[in-house]
């Protein structure tokens, strides 16, 4: 087993004394800054190889020491690469994986043949191996913490017993290790994750500041608003609202972040997305990408992760920004500044209402300029129009406008 270190100890001993004090069930503000404490975890957890678990191209499955759950030790399993470097210290990112999904090696293969460090971690007390009675299912380890329930489920636990909880505190835990590790550059290690992680990552870049910047992809905040099974479940959750919710932080959000999604998404509504860029005051890029799919392989097998972060670690900005938005009639037209050179614009937009995920989005051509280093993109707002945003392209890569409701104020 790992041998705690003293000064992680007392971090871990001073969250967990303050969690197990006496909060009240509804003193909302107590049980916040619980969650924002985990910010303190700043100290490298200690790491272990994962037994049964081959390096696969020098990336090894670890376990690394976690907070105890229910007053039981616990630990998180990740695989973790480390590109080598021989002019110097290479950046990195953390991934975290969504529902029903687990750290996975491939994932961290991606990252690797870029350049970039990377630990995939599993956050629901699970490894990468599959159950024996369950080929759908991920077997746990003896030091799993707390499993996923269903949709903040379990809310009415002590806050330091539930999933959120932990999945946030290993997330902040994985940047500590990653940042302690030699190669790589502790001020460049970004965060990204995918679904349930997009919901984790956007929550985590509203408490630990060291990130350089994120990628929440499909999964955001202001889900109590959702207009499907996240309104339902968190309608009437207050400690989801007065808690859990990423809104409720991302104004301390100032690390560039990379919004990315699709307009069909049918969990995680394009307007609570945009609550969220909106809310956050760091450099945002905002990339829809029509019919890509929901899931881990759509995430991280289209080129726009990289190329934000690439764009981060390189530049210091996201490679393509909306420098404004709006429409005056029927006539819609978006500005975009871009260190690379764009191909195209595209209008994205639908006439239905309800949640977005299930409205008819139709692409039609805009008229794309360049105009003194910013870019105009301009196009005929179909009639009845109920929503719209403009993508324009580079090559392989999208980026998007913020999303619109029609009409927009006059530009």
């Amino acid at each position: 087993m790992m041998t705690k270190s003293k000064s992680y100890l007392s971090q871990c001993v001073g969250i967990a004394l303050a969690a197990a004090g006496l909060c009240h069930a509804d003193d909302f503000s107590a049980q916040r800054q619980l969650v924002e404490n985990l910010a303190g975890l700043t100290d490298a957890p200690s790491m272990r190889e994962a037994d049964g678990f081959p390096a696969v191209g020098g990336i090894k499955a670890v376990y690394f020491e976690a907070l105890d759950w229910k007053g039981q030790p616990t630990a998180a399993f990740a695989w973790l690469g480390v590109p080598k470097n021989s002019s110097g210290k290479v950046p990195g990112i953390v991934l975290v994986h969504g529902g029903g999904g687990s750290a996975f090696q491939p994932w961290v293969r991606q990252w690797n043949d870029r350049g970039f460090a990377a630990i995939s971690i599993a956050v629901e007390g699970q490894t990468s191996e599959r159950a024996a009675d369950n080929p759908k299912a991920w077997k746990r380890h003896e030091s799993g913490g707390p499993g996923r329930v269903g949709i903040y489920g379990d809310s009415s636990e002590p806050i330091a017993d539930q999933w959120m909880y932990h999945a946030v505190a290993n997330t902040v835990l994985a940047n500590s290790l990653l940042r302690s590790l030699p190669g790589v550059d502790p001020e460049k290690i970004g965060i990204m994750g995918v679904s349930w992680g997009g919901v984790i990552t956007s929550t985590v870049i509203g408490i630990d500041t060291r990130f350089a910047f994120g990628i929440p992809t499909y999964g955001c905040g202001d889900l109590s608003k959702a207009g499907n099974q996240y309104g339902r479940a968190l309608g009437n959750n207050l400690l989801y609202q007065k808690v859990w919710d990423p809104l409720l932080r991302l104004d301390r959000a100032k690390l560039p972040v990379l919004w990315f999604s699709w307009p069909q998404d049918q969990h995680f509504p394009l307007d609570c997305q945009a609550a969220c860029y909106r809310r956050a005051p760091g450099a945002h890029m905002v990339a829809l990408v029509p019919k890509m799919g929901h899931g881990h392989g759509p995430a991280w097998n289209r080129a726009e992760s990289y190329a934000f972060a690439e764009s981060i670690v390189g530049e210091g900005t996201p490679w393509c920004v909306q420098a404004s938005a709006g429409a005056d009639g029927s006539s819609a037209r978006v500005a975009f500044t871009s260190s690379k050179p764009l191909d195209r614009a595209v209008l994205v937009s639908t006439t239905d209402s309800g949640i977005t995920g299930s409205r008819k989005w139709v692409e039609s051509p805009a008229k794309l300029v360049s105009e003194g280093g910013v870019w105009l993109a301009t196009a005929t707002i179909p009639e009845g129009t109920t929503a719209w945003f403009i993508n324009v392209h580079s090559g392989a890569l999208i980026s998007s406008s913020e999303y619109q409701i029609a009409l927009s104020p006059k530009f």
